[in-house]
């Protein structure tokens, strides 16, 4: 029962972490208009922000070799939470004077403090839940977890859009409803600290020393995982990055700012759906008929929730109206959730088998976004984030598997590969200057080609003379 405890608070920590890593998505758009910004210019919000994954990471790794012991792992689990959510509440609180000075700048500086706490709270979290629980149903309750943070990149647009545009302004993101907005944020994340801290968690230490002979190098599965985690977070986060410049596109869907935020919400909502779903779908403690019969009710009762919220509209005199989708306008995204339960059957529960088949659906998606047109474009990228959905928790899973003592030094080097995120958007900035934002959508096609190599080859654990 207590772990039982331990582990929901561990999920509100997973929400905590996805609703703030997508507001970027709000911020790039924001930021582009307020300061006048060129694609690839709006594109270092993420730079700053996953950039911050790469230097805290390697700070981390280089610790824990110099010194022989895992920073983690000396001062506990719980204790390595409560740092970094504090963190975390003092980037989002450094918005308020970079709003009052106006500064871009200042803005990119709090972000990467944000990052920061975030960074170490992954490094934290995700070990955490693989080992709260047998080795068998980690790949489980990670995605679990997972779940609960795309609950939060679900709701993050949503409250965001109607935070930054109706309650601290009046129609048109300005400045100071971002440092308003993220003084609120602050908030949260000092209060979630607290709540940590005087939580009964288990704090998991472990005093046993890593010898600084190189040997985490020696595991090509974990090798090819962060590679794999790269690129993983590179495509999903460009892809994410720039879906509000598409919808306005009048090729596309011609939407407004405004409107085409909320559908940011089908996107990361399809991860949501994706991994509870793989969370049942990998627990081999539940029979087969009763999977794929509770998969279809979470599928439902996800969409539902979705369409429900997104049709929510805020009026200027602080009602609301409901505006939600015609069928016809939703049709194509049910069709795709209907792919992504088949995905499903045919990877049978197997985390090499699932991540090769969804990693060949989502390039045959891009494909169709990049070259297609109108409604069917827009509704398949959107459709991405169904099959993005397990993909983090069952890389992770299969890169630190066998890891033994090194499990802390390997989960710093896969969050350290998190910098794809910094990377890959910038890039993908780049060509949708030059050569027009749906063409962009080409580029993370090459990510998704090297995850299909993982779940097919990579994967595979063979410890070898890597190191000295």
């Amino acid at each position: 029962m207590a772990h039982n405890k331990s582990f929901a608070l561990l999920t509100s920590l997973f929400f905590l972490w996805g609703f703030i890593t997508v507001m970027n998505d709000l911020l790039i758009n924001t930021f582009k208009k307020i300061f006048e910004l060129s694609s690839f210019q709006a594109g270092l919000v993420q730079f700053a922000f996953f950039g911050a994954y790469f230097v805290v990471s390697i700070i981390y790794f280089i610790i824990s070799s110099v010194q022989g012991i895992d920073p983690i792992n000396r001062i506990g689990y719980k204790n390595g939470m409560v740092y970094s959510l504090l963190i975390c509440g003092l980037g989002c609180m450094l918005f308020y004077p970079a709003a009052l000075q106006s500064s871009y700048i200042l803005f990119l500086t709090a972000l990467f403090v944000l990052a920061s706490g975030v960074t170490l709270l992954q490094i934290c979290a995700n070990p955490y839940a693989a080992i709260m629980g047998s080795k068998e149903t980690s790949s489980s309750r990670l995605n679990l977890a997972q779940g609960f943070n795309s609950l939060g990149t679900t709701i993050g647009p949503l409250l965001g859009a109607i935070l930054i545009y109706r309650v601290f302004a009046s129609g048109e993101a300005t400045v100071s409803a971002l440092g308003s907005t993220y003084l609120l944020y602050g908030g949260l994340f000092w209060a979630a600290a607290l709540l940590v801290a005087l939580s009964k968690m288990p704090a998991f230490n472990n005093e046993e020393r890593v010898e600084r002979d190189g040997k985490i190098f020696s595991y090509p599965h974990l090798m090819y995982g962060v590679l794999a985690i790269f690129f993983y977070v590179g495509g999903e986060v460009a892809i994410g990055s720039y879906l509000i410049p598409l919808a306005k596109d009048p090729a596309i869907m011609g939407l407004s700012d405004e409107t085409a935020s909320y559908y940011l919400s089908y996107y990361w909502g399809g991860a949501m759906i994706g991994r509870l779903m793989g969370a049942v779908s990998m627990n081999n403690e539940v029979s087969i008929s009763k999977r794929y019969l509770y998969m279809g009710l979470i599928a439902l009762v996800i969409f539902t929730f979705i369409y429900t919220v997104t049709g929510i509209k805020p009026n200027a005199d602080g009602s609301f109206d409901w505006a939600g989708l015609p069928f016809q306008d939703i049709a194509l995204y049910l069709v795709y959730i209907a792919l992504n339960f088949v995905a499903f059957y045919f990877g049978k529960g197997r985390p090499a088998a699932t991540l090769t088949i969804f990693s060949a659906v989502v390039i045959g998606l891009l494909f169709i976004t990049a070259l297609g047109s109108g409604a069917f474009a827009f509704w398949s990228v959107l459709s991405i984030g169904l099959f993005n959905s397990i993909m983090w928790s069952n890389i992770f899973t299969l890169a630190i598997k066998d890891l033994g003592k090194h499990t802390g030094q390997g989960s710093s080097l896969l969050v350290m590969a998190v910098v794809g995120g910094a990377i890959i958007p910038p890039l993908q900035g780049i060509l949708a200057d030059s050569a027009g934002i749906q063409i962009s959508y080409l580029l993370p096609i090459v990510c998704y080609f090297y995850l299909l190599f993982y779940g097919l080859v990579g994967y595979k654990s063979k410890v070898t003379k890597l190191y000295v």
